[in-house]
């Protein structure tokens, strides 16, 4: 959990001396913020968000009231300067990688392409369950492929996506007391590569360990990844507001929700979402 300070001063006011200086800070539900539990305020006019959640996120507003003295009349004027901040809560995305091979096959025909395909899937998920990552939507199709200066080939294009999810990952992120997106996207980033070294070895092993070549085996340089981000529900990707952190999910603006893993907060017609993060309509 972050705690986000605020302060109540511009930098050139803050090079001169403030007299009597007082501070009166608003909240995004329009309350005075003095003595509310999750916040603290220091006689400096300092503001810290304890534990920012996402329904914190919203408009904080200060009004500084401060006297200057003209000394020469003896006379003193309240001066106020009011500052307005946007505060929102975002997480870091959570990574998918989408990734191809290739493999040539006798024929497309053969029954031995579809034993071979569970096989693999099977040998990819024991390589990477002691990330609790695990391998979901894979699947192949064969195809015809006419080579320049070569006869016709048949190929199995295989794709699946390395997913951060496998059962148990909940556990593992308890063992944290921070959010838990850091350590799924390493292990995920961890799983991609354990993957992509185990295809690079496949072409040193045809050259090296076999005499005959198997009739499926991988073709060298067709691993191909790209990585897939998403936004945990109430979260969503916004360029447009948030170009600064275009890559983080940031809470649902009230009028949307999100309630799933998209990158977008979907706009609400049917109620009027007056708070942050919104989850359904």
């Amino acid at each position: 959990k972050l705690h986000p300070f605020l302060v109540c001063m511009d930098l050139a006011l803050s090079q001169k001396e403030v007299i009597d200086p007082n501070y009166l800070w608003i909240g995004p539900n329009g309350k005075n913020l003095k003595g509310q539990s999750y916040v603290n305020l220091t006689e400096t006019g300092k503001l810290m968000v304890r534990g920012f959640q996402e329904f914190m996120s919203g408009s904080y507003t200060c009004t500084l009231s401060y006297k200057t003295i003209n000394t020469d009349i003896q006379e003193e004027r309240e001066k106020f300067k009011t500052y307005k901040f946007m505060v929102y809560a975002y997480r870091e995305p959570d990574y998918t990688y989408q990734i191809s091979v290739r493999f040539t096959t006798k024929e497309c025909r053969l029954a031995a392409n579809g034993q071979f395909f569970e096989e693999l899937k099977k040998i990819l998920n024991d390589l990477i369950s002691d990330l609790t990552c695990h391998v979901i939507e894979p699947s192949y199709k064969c195809h015809v492929i006419k080579i320049p200066k070569h006869g016709l080939l048949d190929e199995l294009f295989v794709t699946f996506q390395v997913n951060p999810f496998a059962p148990g990952w909940e556990a593992v992120c308890q063992q944290i007391s921070y959010d838990c997106e850091d350590v799924t996207n390493r292990r995920v980033q961890e799983a991609r590569d354990l993957i992509e070294e185990f295809f690079h070895k496949q072409t040193y092993v045809l050259k090296h360990e076999f005499r005959n070549v198997p009739a499926i085996h991988y073709i060298d340089h067709s691993f191909e990844v790209t990585r897939i981000d998403s936004c945990r529900p109430g979260f969503g990707k916004n360029d447009d507001t948030h170009n600064d952190c275009a890559s983080c999910c940031v809470v649902c603006d009230p009028g949307t929700y999100s309630p799933n893993n998209e990158v977008r907060c979907r706009i609400c017609t049917s109620i009027r979402i007056k708070h942050y993060g919104a989850k359904s309509c």
